[in-house]
Formats: structure tokens, sequence, C-alpha cells
């Protein structure tokens, strides 16, 4: 069955750039904001709201009814038997009525909200994928992921509150007022003076429910943290015997949540309680005070059911609009929230400039300063470096020396603060980075791996190559065997992050998807840190495979893997004071020669 969900976006603009565009224009006012990024759905909320008014008046009209065919039965009306029968089926028929007039309500508020729910998060995803490294390095990608899903939630409640919750509450309250004032205006008067005194009554101890609730929450929040840290260090407690040191730490925990658990169901039953009976008193005085009334002739007896319902309607919406005050200040919240990503111009700019066709790889760094936003400590200092094409350059150092800031200005990740960084002799503020890293592949030191299979993780953004040359990378980065293992070979699903996999046959699988990109240039940040000996050698045959007639840059840690490197440079405080091949280095019996006496 197809679909009848259709994201319409407005003409000439697609939705990401539209909603930040909204964002920009309208960044102080969020309201605003909320109304434009339904620019073309405005019609879906308009019908809504009309569906949501058939399917509504029952609980609007049965108090009519009910108060009518008493008062008819009280009067002796000579037309009873068929006033009752006719006003009954009024009411069956407005009753049924309300099953489809809910389904088209519930269709035209969904499609309208879940608009603006996808093309938020279209336009998050967008943005997050501009943004600079220096951002995503700088920002928990919790918070970044809270606010692609809960914010972008939250601004959705936030029009299901304003349209619909509050427009409810103000009918209720207007058709009950209006009823209320064609019928009695003494009636109407004692409302006006007793209403807000039974709501702000009510809103009061829902106040204290929150507070309650929201400890209890925090403990159980706290709890499950600690859970989660007790399951993950189970195998440290195990390895030191701590078995029963935990279990009495997570008990005491434990009993703290049910301590709060049943401190909140007492005082929630006793509030509860409380809150019941003083509605019930105002109530009371609500019939009383009819009552009196219908005794005196003021009003008619059946009116007095239509008071009871109309004053209960009324103290129960003015409730509900003041608990609805938090719940918008939380949407508005979120959307300033969206739009702190939106709005941010940490963004590398591409657009306008040259487009590389093919990449060559020869590389120039040329008197390169660097530092960090927020930082006066020179990370690169004066680099000059000179890498030739289809040259296999590692580079070595101390932690801290600049080795992975030079690693990020070959890729285009950052900019040099001063200098100039070259390929094929065009400086890298001046071309289009995407068209350059399209011809690049990166291995960085921690692999990383998708849920999927290994065919998935392996031809990632490579979808259309030949089995030819999926089965050539394969075997150029040592895989042949493992895929064999493996019980449904290339399309054996790997885990989370690749949690199915050693650390050498993760590393495998991101040198065989480097392969399969048939890159002009490599980017390895330690590909053989923290494994075996058996899993370096296989890795190292790889890199081998892989480096052949490419421009290859290493970050080496392990002296003895970068023996075959054609040059290597010596990184020292931000600069390159030793520049030759291994041998040559070690006859010179300098720093780099110093390095591998202490790893010997």
């Amino acid at each position: 069955m197809k679909s009848s969900f259709n994201l319409k976006e407005p003409k000439g603009i697609n939705v990401e750039e539209w909603f930040t565009e909204c964002y920009r224009k309208h960044r102080n006012h969020p309201l605003i904001i909320l109304i434009r990024i339904y620019k073309g759905n405005y019609y879906k909320f308009v019908l809504a709201v009309l569906f949501f008014l058939i399917k509504h008046c029952p609980v609007w009209v049965l108090p009519i009814v009910t108060a009518n065919i008493i008062n008819d039965v009280t009067s002796n009306n000579p037309n009873t038997t068929r006033d009752v029968i006719l006003q009954s089926l009024l009411m069956v028929f407005l009753l049924v009525l309300n099953i489809p007039m809910n389904y088209l309500y519930t269709k035209y508020k969904s499609l309208a909200t879940r608009y603006a729910e996808v093309g938020l998060r279209k336009a998050l995803v967008r943005k997050l994928q501009q943004l600079s490294i220096s951002y995503h390095k700088g920002t928990q990608s919790g918070r970044l992921s809270s606010k692609i899903i809960r914010d972008v939630e939250m601004v959705e409640q936030l029009s299901t509150q304003l349209l619909i919750s509050s427009l409810n509450i103000l009918l209720n309250i207007g058709i009950a007022l209006a009823v209320t004032i064609s019928r009695s205006m003494v009636v109407f008067a004692f409302f006006l003076v007793t209403t807000p005194i039974a709501a702000l009554t009510l809103v009061f101890f829902r106040n204290v429910m929150k507070k309650r609730n929201y400890e209890f929450r925090h403990e159980m929040e706290e709890t499950s943290a600690q859970v989660m840290e007790m399951v993950e260090l189970i195998p440290v407690t195990r390895a030191h015997a701590l078995e029963e040191k935990e279990i009495s730490r997570i008990s005491e925990q434990l009993f703290n949540v049910a301590e709060k658990g049943y401190k909140l169901d007492i005082i929630q039953q006793i509030f509860g309680s409380v809150g019941w009976v003083i509605f019930q008193i105002f109530q009371i005085g609500c019939l009383a005070f009819t009552g009196i009334l219908a005794f005196k002739g003021s009003i008619l007896p059946g009116d007095i059911t239509l008071y009871q319902s109309y004053f209960a309607t009324i103290v129960n919406q003015v409730s509900s609009f003041v608990t609805l005050i938090p719940i918008i200040a939380k949407g508005i919240e979120s959307v300033n929230s969206i739009g702190e990503v939106l709005l941010n111009d940490d963004i590398e700019k591409n657009e306008g400039k040259k487009k590389l066709d093919k990449v060559e790889g020869e590389f120039d760094f040329k008197h390169v300063n660097f530092k960090y936003a927020g930082s006066n400590r020179l990370i690169l200092d004066d680099l000059n470096l000179h890498v030739k094409k289809g040259e296999t350059i590692a580079l070595v150092g101390e932690s801290g020396a600049g080795k992975s800031t030079i690693l990020n200005l070959a890729i285009g990740f950052i900019m040099a603060d001063e200098g100039k960084v070259l390929i094929d002799g065009q400086d890298f503020k001046d071309i289009d980075l995407r068209t350059y890293r399209e011809k690049i592949a990166v291995v960085p030191q921690s692999s990383i791996l998708f849920s999927g299979s290994l065919r998935d993780n392996i031809i990632y953004g490579c979808e259309d190559i030949s089995e030819e040359r999926l089965k050539s990378a394969i075997h150029a980065a040592n895989l042949d065997e493992l895929i064999e293992r493996m019980p449904d070979g290339l399309e054996t699903q790997v885990g989370e992050h690749g949690g199915k996999l050693s650390g050498g046959q993760r590393q495998r699988v991101s040198i065989a998807r480097a392969l399969v990109r048939d890159p002009s240039v490599i980017i390895f940040d330690e590909a053989t840190s923290a494994l075996d000996s058996i899993s370096e050698k296989l890795i190292q045959e790889a890199i081998n495979n892989l480096t052949r007639n490419r421009t290859t840059f290493i970050v080496a840690h392990r002296l003895s893997t970068i023996k075959d490197a054609d040059k290597i440079a010596v990184i020292q405080s931000g600069k390159c004071v030793e520049y030759g091949t291994f041998d040559d280095l070690m006859d010179k019996k300098g720093i780099f020669y110093q390095m591998k006496v202490i790893q010997s």
C-alpha cells in the first residue's frame, strides 16, 4: 500500500536551506520560527483544527442535551418523548462522527508536524556534515544526538501543544462561559470568583508532585549510570575479587531508589487525596449554589447538571493551561537549541572554489604556522616540508609534537594560520576540498566501523564497484582467510562498532575500504599501534600493498614499521628537525637515532 505521507517543500528551495534561513532571519523570535517552518503546510493545520472542532463537539453538546432532557421531563412537556429521542439520536450521531473526524484530524495534524520534524532533522544532519572537524572535536556527540532526537521531538510537541492543546483549552472555556452567560449571569459571576481559586489549588498540588517526581527520576538516572558502570567493570571486578564490594555499592543505591519511590508513593496519595477533596468541595459548592437558584426559580432544574459539567470543565482547563507553560518553555528552549547548530558559522566553505579533476599527490608545506583557537601555543612553527608524488613519508616524534596536526592539514580539516599548504602546486584555501577528498583515503588509528556486513563496511562510499575490484582489495588487505572463516562470508554482520572483530581485523577492513577507493593519496594515523606481532605483520603487508605508487603520509610510533618509507620527517615542537631515509637518519646518529635506540 502506497504511503500518503508527502513531504511538501517550499518551491525553489530545499527543506534544509529553508529551515536554516528561517532561523537566520528570526533568531530572536522562536515562535515566529515555529510558524515559518510550516510554510507550505498551513492548510493542513487549518483542516486539523476544523476536524478537531467537529470531533470534540459531543463534549460541549452533551451537558446541554442532558439539561434539556431533564427540563422536559420535570416540566411535563407533552413532546418530551419525541424530544428525548431526537436529542439522543443527535448525541449518537455526534459520537459516531467522532471516529472519522478523529482520523482526519490526526492525519492532517500529523502530516504537518511530521513535516517539520523530518525537515528539522534533515537540516541538522546536513549542517553537522558541513561543520568543521574542530567544532565536532569540541562538542560532545551525545549533545548533538540529543538535538537531532530529543530537541526536534520537543519542537514537534510544542507545535501540538500550541495549536491543539491550547486551542482545546480555549474552546472548552469559551463555549462553557458563552453557554453560561446566555443562561444565567449570576452563575457566570459565581464561575468568575470560584474557578481561579479551584484551578490554582490544583496547580499547587501538581507542582508539588512535579518536584517529587523530579527527585525520584534523578535518583533513577543515577542508578542507571551506576548499573551501566558496574556492567562495564565486571571483568575488572572479577579479576580483583571485588564482587561483594560492587554488590554492596549497588545495593545501597537500589535502597536509595526504593526509599525515594516509597516517599513519592505516600506523598502522591496524600496530596492526590487532598487535591481531589478540595476540587469536590468546590463542585459541591457549585451544586449547592445552582440548587438554591433552581429552588428559587432563577434557573431550570436541568441546568444544575449543565453548570456542574461546565464548572468542572473550566476548572480543569484553567489548570491544564497553567501546567502547559513549562512544556511550552521547554519547547521554545529546544527551538533555540536547534538554532545553536543551524546558525553556527564554523563551516567549511567550498562553493565557488576550484574543483580538482585529478590529484597527483605532490605536497608542499611552506613556512606553516598553526595554533588552535583559544591557545597561544604554536602547534606548528615555521614548518617546511616537501613530499613528492608517489612518495611515502613517515612522521615521527613525541606526543604533542604536531604530527596529527600535519595529517589534518593534509586532509584539509584545518587551514594554516600563516604560510601555505599546497597540493600539486595549488593552495588548499583555493580548492573545493570535497573534490580533493574524493581522491584520498584515510586509515585512522582506531578503525571506525558501523553496524552492518563486512561488504557494507568495505565498499562504503563506493557501492558501484565491481566484484573483481572488491576481491582485489580484500586480497591486498590480507582479509581472504578471515572472510573464509566467517559463517556468512562477506555478508557476516560485524556488530556495533565492529565489536565481533578483533582490533587487527578491524584495521584490515579499514585498509580494504581505502584500497577500494583506489586513492591517489593515503593518510595513516599509526595503523599498527596496540596490536600483537602477527596482526602487525599482516597489517604491515596490507599497508605495503596499499601505498604502492601512491603518495602516503604515515604517523609512526613503532619505528621498526617505517624502514621502507621513502623519507622520514622527525617533528619536534612543530618543526621538522630531521629529514631523510631510515639509513640516512640512523647514520646521522641524531634525534631519530636516539629514539630508535630507546625502542630497541
